[in-house]
Protein backbone atom coordinates (compact mmCIF):
# COMPACT_ATOMS: atom_id res chain seq x y z
CA UNK A 1 0.00 0.00 0.00
CA UNK A 2 1.09 3.35 -0.51
CA UNK A 3 2.20 5.82 1.84
CA UNK A 4 -0.94 8.89 2.56
CA UNK A 5 0.10 11.80 1.40
CA UNK A 6 -0.43 14.54 3.76
CA UNK A 7 -0.49 18.59 3.87
CA UNK A 8 0.22 20.19 7.45
CA UNK A 9 -1.06 23.28 7.87
CA UNK A 10 -0.27 25.18 10.77
CA UNK A 11 1.14 29.05 11.69
CA UNK A 12 3.15 27.27 14.15
CA UNK A 13 6.67 26.16 13.12
CA UNK A 14 7.47 24.27 15.94
CA UNK A 15 3.80 22.63 15.99
CA UNK A 16 4.02 21.30 12.30
CA UNK A 17 7.41 19.80 12.88
CA UNK A 18 5.78 18.18 15.78
CA UNK A 19 2.69 16.99 13.75
CA UNK A 20 5.55 16.05 10.66
CA UNK A 21 7.12 14.19 12.99
CA UNK A 22 4.39 12.32 14.79
CA UNK A 23 2.87 11.23 11.18
CA UNK A 24 5.96 10.01 9.73
CA UNK A 25 6.47 7.92 12.53
CA UNK A 26 5.63 4.22 12.32
CA UNK A 27 5.05 3.26 15.95
CA UNK A 28 3.14 4.80 18.80
CA UNK A 29 5.54 7.23 20.77
CA UNK A 30 3.90 6.12 24.29
CA UNK A 31 3.67 2.43 23.62
CA UNK A 32 6.32 1.34 20.88
CA UNK A 33 3.35 -0.46 19.17
CA UNK A 34 3.29 -0.25 15.91
CA UNK A 35 -0.05 1.54 14.19
CA UNK A 36 0.21 0.41 10.91
CA UNK A 37 -0.50 3.73 9.09
CA UNK A 38 2.35 4.96 6.40
CA UNK A 39 2.92 8.67 5.94
CA UNK A 40 4.20 10.49 3.79
CA UNK A 41 4.22 14.47 4.81
CA UNK A 42 4.10 16.13 1.49
CA UNK A 43 4.47 19.94 2.15
CA UNK A 44 3.81 22.50 5.12
CA UNK A 45 2.16 25.98 4.75
CA UNK A 46 1.89 28.38 7.71
CA UNK A 47 -1.68 29.99 6.74
CA UNK A 48 -4.19 29.23 4.48
CA UNK A 49 -3.71 30.75 1.58
CA UNK A 50 -0.68 28.79 1.13
CA UNK A 51 -2.28 25.98 2.11
CA UNK A 52 -4.72 26.28 -0.71
CA UNK A 53 -1.77 27.15 -3.27
CA UNK A 54 -0.06 24.18 -1.96
CA UNK A 55 -2.93 21.66 -2.31
CA UNK A 56 -3.72 22.96 -5.67
CA UNK A 57 -0.12 21.96 -6.62
CA UNK A 58 0.29 18.84 -4.77
CA UNK A 59 -2.90 17.19 -4.67
CA UNK A 60 -2.49 15.41 -1.25
CA UNK A 61 -4.86 12.68 0.00
CA UNK A 62 -4.92 14.47 2.98
CA UNK A 63 -5.03 18.43 4.27
CA UNK A 64 -4.42 18.54 8.10
CA UNK A 65 -5.85 22.18 9.02
CA UNK A 66 -5.53 24.30 12.09
CA UNK A 67 -8.25 27.00 11.95
CA UNK A 68 -6.57 30.39 13.97
CA UNK A 69 -4.20 31.18 11.28
CA UNK A 70 -3.26 34.88 9.54
CA UNK A 71 -3.99 35.80 6.08
CA UNK A 72 -6.80 33.06 5.48
CA UNK A 73 -7.93 31.22 8.22
CA UNK A 74 -8.92 27.31 8.09
CA UNK A 75 -12.68 27.74 7.26
CA UNK A 76 -11.80 30.13 4.70
CA UNK A 77 -9.07 27.59 3.07
CA UNK A 78 -11.60 24.91 3.57
CA UNK A 79 -14.16 26.80 1.68
CA UNK A 80 -11.70 27.45 -1.00
CA UNK A 81 -10.53 24.25 -1.27
CA UNK A 82 -14.02 22.65 -1.96
CA UNK A 83 -15.00 25.19 -4.34
CA UNK A 84 -11.84 24.51 -6.49
CA UNK A 85 -12.21 21.19 -9.05
CA UNK A 86 -8.72 20.31 -8.44
CA UNK A 87 -8.90 19.77 -4.54
CA UNK A 88 -12.58 20.08 -4.33
CA UNK A 89 -12.33 15.63 -3.74
CA UNK A 90 -8.88 16.35 -1.00
CA UNK A 91 -9.61 14.96 2.53
CA UNK A 92 -9.74 17.73 5.12
CA UNK A 93 -9.33 16.78 8.63
CA UNK A 94 -9.21 19.75 11.55
CA UNK A 95 -6.52 19.59 14.15
CA UNK A 96 -6.93 22.52 16.72
CA UNK A 97 -6.43 23.62 19.76
CA UNK A 98 -10.01 25.58 19.62
CA UNK A 99 -13.14 23.17 19.53
CA UNK A 100 -16.10 25.20 20.70
CA UNK A 101 -19.20 24.50 19.06
CA UNK A 102 -19.04 27.83 16.45
CA UNK A 103 -15.20 26.07 15.37
CA UNK A 104 -16.69 22.92 14.97
CA UNK A 105 -19.78 23.44 12.70
CA UNK A 106 -18.41 26.14 11.37
CA UNK A 107 -15.30 23.81 9.75
CA UNK A 108 -17.70 20.70 9.19
CA UNK A 109 -19.91 23.03 7.05
CA UNK A 110 -17.40 24.16 4.83
CA UNK A 111 -16.47 20.95 4.18
CA UNK A 112 -14.26 19.65 6.38
CA UNK A 113 -13.92 15.73 6.77
CA UNK A 114 -12.75 15.41 10.37
CA UNK A 115 -12.31 17.51 13.94
CA UNK A 116 -9.84 16.26 15.96
CA UNK A 117 -8.59 18.27 19.19
CA UNK A 118 -4.41 18.77 19.12
CA UNK A 119 -5.06 16.24 22.29
CA UNK A 120 -5.39 13.58 20.74
CA UNK A 121 -3.03 10.85 20.74
CA UNK A 122 -0.72 9.57 18.31
CA UNK A 123 -2.69 6.35 17.01
CA UNK A 124 -6.39 8.36 17.42
CA UNK A 125 -4.81 10.95 14.74
CA UNK A 126 -2.97 8.51 12.61
CA UNK A 127 -6.43 6.45 12.43
CA UNK A 128 -8.27 9.82 11.46
CA UNK A 129 -5.58 10.64 8.89
CA UNK A 130 -6.16 7.21 7.43
CA UNK A 131 -10.41 7.12 8.02
CA UNK A 132 -10.03 10.33 5.94
CA UNK A 133 -7.61 9.26 3.41
CA UNK A 134 -10.01 6.44 2.40
CA UNK A 135 -13.46 8.79 2.09
CA UNK A 136 -14.45 8.63 5.51
CA UNK A 137 -14.66 10.39 8.49
CA UNK A 138 -13.40 11.06 12.34
CA UNK A 139 -14.86 13.19 14.98
CA UNK A 140 -13.76 13.86 18.02
CA UNK A 141 -16.20 12.82 21.14
CA UNK A 142 -16.32 16.75 21.84
CA UNK A 143 -16.90 17.10 17.96
CA UNK A 144 -19.53 14.37 17.65
CA UNK A 145 -21.43 15.75 20.85
CA UNK A 146 -21.39 18.83 19.45
CA UNK A 147 -22.44 17.60 16.02
CA UNK A 148 -25.55 15.52 17.15
CA UNK A 149 -26.70 18.68 19.67
CA UNK A 150 -27.12 20.82 16.56
CA UNK A 151 -28.55 18.20 14.15
CA UNK A 152 -31.23 17.05 17.53
CA UNK A 153 -31.95 21.24 18.02
CA UNK A 154 -32.45 21.36 14.03
CA UNK A 155 -34.19 18.19 13.46
CA UNK A 156 -37.12 18.72 16.81
CA UNK A 157 -38.07 22.35 15.19
CA UNK A 158 -39.06 20.50 11.38
CA UNK A 159 -41.57 17.70 11.06
CA UNK A 160 -39.73 14.84 10.45
CA UNK A 161 -42.74 12.59 8.43
CA UNK A 162 -42.59 14.88 5.69
CA UNK A 163 -39.30 13.79 4.67
CA UNK A 164 -39.20 10.41 5.99
CA UNK A 165 -39.48 7.69 2.98
CA UNK A 166 -41.80 4.52 3.67
CA UNK A 167 -38.45 2.65 3.80
CA UNK A 168 -37.34 4.83 6.51
CA UNK A 169 -40.43 4.13 8.63
CA UNK A 170 -39.92 0.04 8.19
CA UNK A 171 -36.45 0.74 9.66
CA UNK A 172 -37.62 2.84 12.13
CA UNK A 173 -40.09 0.03 13.04
CA UNK A 174 -38.10 -2.76 13.15
CA UNK A 175 -36.04 -1.67 16.06
CA UNK A 176 -37.13 -3.08 19.40
CA UNK A 177 -38.38 -1.16 22.10
CA UNK A 178 -35.06 -1.32 23.87
CA UNK A 179 -33.51 0.26 20.85
CA UNK A 180 -36.15 2.59 20.36
CA UNK A 181 -35.39 3.70 23.73
CA UNK A 182 -31.72 3.81 23.69
CA UNK A 183 -32.01 6.01 20.13
CA UNK A 184 -34.72 8.42 21.39
CA UNK A 185 -31.65 9.30 24.38
CA UNK A 186 -29.14 9.31 21.88
CA UNK A 187 -31.12 11.82 20.11
CA UNK A 188 -31.50 13.93 23.05
CA UNK A 189 -27.57 13.93 22.97
CA UNK A 190 -26.63 11.61 25.60
CA UNK A 191 -23.50 9.35 25.92
CA UNK A 192 -23.25 5.87 26.20
CA UNK A 193 -22.72 6.79 30.27
CA UNK A 194 -25.47 9.00 31.00
CA UNK A 195 -27.75 6.34 28.93
CA UNK A 196 -26.50 3.39 30.67
CA UNK A 197 -27.18 5.30 34.16
CA UNK A 198 -31.20 6.53 32.74
CA UNK A 199 -31.80 3.11 31.89
CA UNK A 200 -30.09 1.05 34.41
CA UNK A 201 -27.82 -1.04 32.07
CA UNK A 202 -24.28 -1.35 31.25
CA UNK A 203 -22.44 1.43 29.16
CA UNK A 204 -21.34 -2.10 26.89
CA UNK A 205 -25.10 -3.09 26.39
CA UNK A 206 -26.09 0.93 25.61
CA UNK A 207 -23.66 0.31 23.06
CA UNK A 208 -24.50 -2.79 21.93
CA UNK A 209 -28.18 -1.46 21.37
CA UNK A 210 -26.88 1.57 19.58
CA UNK A 211 -25.01 -0.26 17.16
CA UNK A 212 -27.74 -2.32 16.31
CA UNK A 213 -30.16 0.59 15.76
CA UNK A 214 -27.58 2.06 13.32
CA UNK A 215 -27.24 -1.29 11.37
CA UNK A 216 -31.13 -1.31 11.27
CA UNK A 217 -31.24 2.27 10.13
CA UNK A 218 -28.95 1.67 7.66
CA UNK A 219 -26.26 4.40 9.10
CA UNK A 220 -22.74 4.60 9.82
CA UNK A 221 -22.57 7.11 13.46
CA UNK A 222 -23.98 8.63 15.58
CA UNK A 223 -24.79 11.82 13.65
CA UNK A 224 -26.54 10.06 11.21
CA UNK A 225 -28.29 8.06 13.79
CA UNK A 226 -30.09 11.02 15.18
CA UNK A 227 -30.75 12.31 10.98
CA UNK A 228 -32.35 9.09 10.71
CA UNK A 229 -34.09 8.90 14.04
CA UNK A 230 -36.01 12.01 14.03
CA UNK A 231 -37.03 11.89 10.36
CA UNK A 232 -38.72 8.65 10.86
CA UNK A 233 -40.53 10.37 14.11
CA UNK A 234 -38.47 8.78 16.85
CA UNK A 235 -38.39 11.54 19.69
CA UNK A 236 -39.33 12.52 22.71
CA UNK A 237 -41.77 15.20 23.10
CA UNK A 238 -40.56 16.22 26.57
Amino acid sequence: MSAIRVLVVDDQVMIRSGIRALLETGTDPGTGAGIGVEVEVVGEAADGRRAVDMARALVPDVVLMDLRMPVLDGVGAITRLRADAATADVGILVLTTFDTDQDILAALQAGANGFLGKSADHEELMRAVERVAAGGSSLSAVATDTVVGHLTRTARRQRPHDTASPEELRRAASLTSREREVTVLVTRGLDNDAIAERLFISPLTVKTHVNRAMSKLHVRDRAQLVVAALRAGLRDED
